[in-house]
């Protein structure tokens, strides 16, 4: 019987709805007004009427368009030219009478309503009819859409809270749900909360007051700070870290990992820490709040590159650091179930860079006062020889003496001669490594370990370079004159290289190789042209280039040939900097230990050996290149693009798991220790 009372009720409900309609709609809409039943819809209703999902899904013109410009002719719709019974049978028949559901429940009086019912003509201004529950949106998108919305079903919805705070993760929707987002969701904040947020937001606004009154901060800082407060003004304010009583466990926990900066080459003194234990008092807890916010966008903008403009270091570095944004930063790291290993996520991913870092942890670990003591003078010491300054050069190279117990601690052997070797090398003195004054002199040329400075310099750079260099790729680390070709991971090819000199330097950037030509001809630049026409106007003509001079300018070209500065072949990948990889007739030079020689270019050892490794996917092999020789220019395309990256570095850990140093031969270390201080 109650069932039956049920339907009843439903019929009255949907009468009542009929006729309310039927006096409220425009004449030519009436007939159309049985909006809950789908096959009743008119065959001559608008095509928005019927299917105003295939209307939204037109795209939009290019404004920059000529046609955009003029008034576009209305097309009729596809769904316009369906007949009413087609219409009729693209609904879903077991979701006709969920409409009917929602209309009784919306004309039924409820004291608990949800919020946010009213659809997007209501936010504007207008009346609109009321959307129905979740569960039932399937049913109301199959269902056609009625002739006329400009009436209002539903009772009006109850009014929000008027503090409703905004998501937690608004700037980062990928991130999982934390308790922060417990916190921030609650519907009504704590009179201490709503304390607590407008403290934080009289706080944030602090330093743009300082700044109209002439006590401008570092441009750096306050692009930072603008971003914190553009952040927290999107989430009304509401706390990340503190929960009203104290730091939250995620707050704590990037307090540890963010007191570690210096195991990254990282200084954020800059950026006072707060400590775990927040004091009373809503100024307190809001300055904490502030302090450790500042402090993650501090660290991650280091971390991720933004401490130094490569450009500063040199006009031929043109890597662009991928550096994090300030609200990615705070929302990631608030949201992580792991802080601690989310900040240390901004820091660069690669081995290479890990290697370093666990470098620096151990040179600073291994006797890290004797490390820095002053080395004094004495006779030059070689392999077997024994002396009391040994442990000195162990210490400041990090070299544990009790892994080597066998050799003895006063023992100069052949591990700490390899370590004076590789200092030697980085720091221009002929690499024999025999420990002489001069070596003891450059040793103990500091309070700092040059050493140190030398990783964190390195460290640096690695912060230079695009975080994901590619499975498959080139690699060219200029002072140490080697290219290798990596596939999936692992060192296919490795060779000798010969890069530009210090006047004529080899740039450092990424780019991507997109294919090889044989029989190369050599265009020369105009730099070289106009420099070599000074000494000689008559040198390309005597040597058989082809010279052509056209409104005022030479153009000089040297066809392929045994002769051929770019040997028989060339590796491209185009690039603003005009250089590439290539071949050379002068092959003698790669038995050089400093090879820097050319004009910006890298010249590759065994060159034709490096494209079979490129083109092995493609059936090419060395006998079938070398075949090409002599031919004619033929150009062989990569059928995929493969990332190019030349590289910077003075330190690093070899396959071994060695420190190696090299000769800082074009100054961009030198000058990156000079500008973070080291």
């Amino acid at each position: 019987m109650k069932r039956k009372t049920l339907t009843v009720a439903a019929a009255a409900s949907l009468a009542a709805v009929a006729i309310f309609a039927h006096a409220q709609t425009p004449p030519r809409a009436q007939e159309g007004t049985a909006i809950v039943v789908p096959d009743e819809t008119p065959a001559n209703a608008p095509a928005a009427a019927v299917a105003p999902v295939v209307e939204r899904a037109a795209p939009a013109q290019d404004e920059a368009s000529p046609l955009a410009r003029t008034p576009a002719r209305e097309e009729p719709s596809e769904a316009a030219a369906v007949p009413a019974e087609a219409a009729a049978q693209i609904e879903a028949p077991a979701q006709v009478e969920a409409p009917a559901a929602s209309v009784v429940d919306a004309l039924t009086p409820q004291t608990d309503q949800p919020q946010g019912i009213e659809s997007s003509a209501a936010a504007a201004g207008q009346d609109a009819v009321a959307e129905p529950a979740a569960s039932e949106s399937a049913s109301v998108a199959d269902a056609p859409a009625p002739a006329a919305q400009s009436q209002t079903l539903a009772p009006n919805p109850a009014p929000a809270p008027a503090l409703a705070p905004a998501p937690a993760m608004a700037a980062s929707p990928s991130a999982q749900p934390s308790e922060t987002d417990a916190a921030v969701a609650a519907p009504a904040p704590s009179p201490v909360q709503v304390a607590l947020r407008e403290e934080v937001r009289r706080m944030l606004a602090a330093p743009i007051a300082r700044a109209a009154a002439g006590q401008t901060p570092a441009a750096g800082v306050r692009r930072e700070r603008e971003a914190i407060a553009a952040f927290y003004e999107a989430r009304a304010y509401a706390p990340l870290w503190i929960d009203g009583e104290g730091f939250r466990s995620a707050a704590r926990a990037a307090i540890a990992r963010l007191e570690r900066a210096r195991d990254d080459g990282l200084d954020i003194a800059q950026y006072p820490l707060p400590t775990a234990t927040v004091a009373t008092g809503t100024e307190a807890m809001a300055a904490a709040e502030i302090a450790l916010s500042q402090a993650v966008v501090g660290y991650a903008r280091q971390a991720s590159g933004g401490r130094l403009d490569p450009r500063s270091i040199g006009r031929l570095i043109t890597a662009k650091p991928e550096t994090v944004d300030p609200a990615d930063a705070l929302a990631r790291a608030a949201a992580s179930a792991d802080p601690a290993e989310t900040i240390s996520a901004f820091n660069p991913p690669h081995p290479g860079y890990r290697a370093l870092r666990e470098s620096l942890a151990q040179v600073r670990r291994e006797r890290p006062a004797v490390a820095r003591q002053k080395i004094e003078p004495g006779p030059a010491l070689k392999v077997g020889m024994s002396d009391p300054r040994v442990p000195l050069v162990r210490a400041r190279f990090g070299i544990d003496a009790a892994r080597d117990a066998a050799s003895g601690e006063l023992v100069y052997d052949t591990r700490v001669a390899s370590a004076v070797a590789d200092f030697q090398r980085a720091n221009g003195i002929p690499a024999t490594g025999v420990l002489t004054a001069r070596t003891i002199a450059a040793l103990s040329g500091g309070d700092a370990s040059r050493l140190e400075a030398e990783i964190i310099a390195n460290m640096e750079r690695w912060r230079w370079v695009p975080r994901d260099l590619g499975a498959t790729r080139i690699e060219v680390n200029i002072p140490d004159f080697q290219v290798k070709f990596v596939r999936d991971g692992e060192v296919a090819h490795r060779a000798r290289a010969i890069v530009g000199k210090p006047e004529t330097q080899t740039p450092v950037f990424s780019d991507t190789m997109e294919f090889m030509v044989v029989n190369p001809s050599w265009h020369v630049p105009q730099s070289i042209i106009r420099k070599q026409l000074a000494q000689d106007p008559n040198y390309y003509a005597r040597n058989g280039f082809e010279v052509v001079r056209k409104g005022g300018n030479v153009f000089v070209r040297q066809p392929p040939g045994e002769r051929n500065a770019l040997g028989h072949i060339k590796f491209m990948f185009p690039n603003d900097h005009a250089v590439y990889l290539h071949d050379t007739p002068n092959r003698n030079l790669f038995n050089a230990q400093r090879r820097a020689y050319s004009a910006g270019c890298v010249r590759v050892d065994q060159p034709f050996r490096l494209a079979e490794a490129l083109l092995a996917p493609q059936d090419w092999n060395e006998q079938r290149l070398r075949a090409l020789v002599g031919k004619g220019e033929r150009t062989i395309r990569l059928t995929t693009g493969l990332p190019v990256h030349l590289h910077y570095f003075t330190a690093f850990v070899d396959d071994e798991g060695k420190m190696q140093l090299r000769d800082d031969i074009y100054g961009h270390s030198r000058k990156v220790q000079a500008a973070l201080g080291l």
